[in-house]
Formats: structure tokens, C-alpha cells, sequence
């Protein structure tokens, strides 16, 4: 069931106040957008766009990013950065391991829900510490349990394959876990797959070479 109008604006109103016209793009208008930004970045041509004073002013007032990227927290993977974007152009989820629960979940909602983003990428690294907490470490401090409770199930399916690099399957084996579990997650986005409205894609960054390889 689609929002009523006046539910609809009075999120838009809570939420950033954001465009009601939403953007046009296709979520593969926006895939090719993030391949053509990380070109640039990877090589040395980054064009840094609608970064500038007059682009400070331009959003202001409003929002219409054209993808959702949910990413890892590392302060190594900035990712206006390495998809050369502006102010304005993605809405960024992050936590370590790019790990989702209920706020991550309401947050992509939201994005896709009111400001119209139809592409959302899950985006990993390699050498991921959250990862690798989860293939060496027994026992880890406080609340970052639960991160690892969350990506255990991953690293127990790479070390089912016999990967010969276990914490390299188990980064990738994360993301895709992560994307399928976007994918059916109910109401909301399970919906718009169903209905092929957005994208759910999966994408590892490597931190030594700068380069984003999409999952197919």
C-alpha cells in the first residue's frame, strides 16, 4: 500500500525536508553513475562535482540523492570519495562491517521510501576488521559482540567452502549475505524487488588498488 500524501509530506517535513519530486533515475542509471565516479577516482581524473558553495545552498533546503550505499564505518572507505559524487547525491548508511539492523533498516527504508533512491549497494572492503574479528578473535569487548554475532554466519559459510583465504570469502560471503537479506526484508523492500522498482546490488572495495568491484 502506498503512503497517504499527508503522511508522506509530514516525513518529508520531520526528515530533512526533502524533494517531493522524487528522482528519475534508474537504479541502473545510477549503477552506471557509481562504475563512472570510481573510474574517475581509480584513475587520478576525479572530477569532485556539486561540491562547491553553490551546491551547499542548492540542497539546502532539499534533498534527492540517486542511490543508497551502505557501507562499512572505515575511516579508510570514504565514499563520496571513491565514487567521485557531490553534496546531495548519495545517502550514506555506515556502521562497521557494514552490519544492518532495525535503524539501518528504517534509514534505507527512508531512502528509498520518501527521497526516491531506487539503487542500493552494499558495500564491503577488503581487510575488513570487523571480518577478521569474526575469523580470529574468541571473545571480543562490550557492544561489538553483536557485530560479530551478526557476520559469524558468514565466515561459517566460507570455511564450509574451504576457501584458501577464509577472511577474503568471508568479506565477500558478508556482502552477499547482507544483500539477500536486504532483498527479503518485509514490508518494505522485499516489496520493491518483487515489483522490480530498485536494485539491491552487492560491491567490495579494494583498499590497495581503489577500485569497486560490483557483484553480479
Amino acid at each position: 500500500m502506498m503512503m497517504k500524501p499527508v503522511f508522506f509530506f509530514l516525513l518529508c517535513l520531520l526528515f530533512s525536508s526533502c524533494l517531493l519530486a522524487q528522482s528519475k533515475i534508474s537504479p541502473d542509471q545510477a549503477l552506471t553513475l557509481l562504475k563512472e565516479g570510481n573510474l574517475r577516482f581509480v584513475n587520478g581524473l576525479p572530477t569532485k562535482p556539486r561540491q562547491d558553495l553553490n551546491r551547499i545552498k542548492e540542497i539546502a533546503s532539499s534533498q534527492s540523492p540517486f542511490a543508497t550505499i551502505v557501507g562499512c564505518s572505515d575511516s579508510r572507505v570514504p565514499n563520496e570519495i571513491i565514487f567521485d559524487q557531490g553534496l546531495g547525491d548519495l545517502f550514506i548508511v555506515r556502521t562497521a562491517g557494514q552490519v544492518s539492523t532495525y535503524a539501518s533498516w528504517g534509514s534505507i527504508e527512508f531512502a528509498e521510501e520518501i527521497l526516491g533512491t531506487k539503487l542500493i549497494v552494499v558495500l564491503g572492503h577488503t581487510k575488513c576488521g570487523a571480518v577478521s574479528a569474526a575469523v580470529h578473535l574468541p571473545e571480543v569487548p562490550g557492544h561489538i559482540v553483536t557485530l560479530i554475532n551478526a557476520i559469524k554466519p558468514a565466515v561459517e559459510k566460507a570455511k564450509s567452502k574451504g576457501a584458501t583465504d577464509v577472511l577474503d570469502e568471508a568479506i565477500r560471503e558478508n556482502i552477499r549475505m547482507q544483500v539477500e537479506q536486504l532483498k527479503s526484508l518485509e514490508p518494505v523492500l522485499a516489496k520493491r524487488v518483487r515489483e522490480g522498482s530498485i536494485k539491491i546490488v552487492g560491491a567490495l572495495y579494494d583498499l590497495n588498488s581503489g577500485k569497486i568491484d560490483f557483484f553480479e
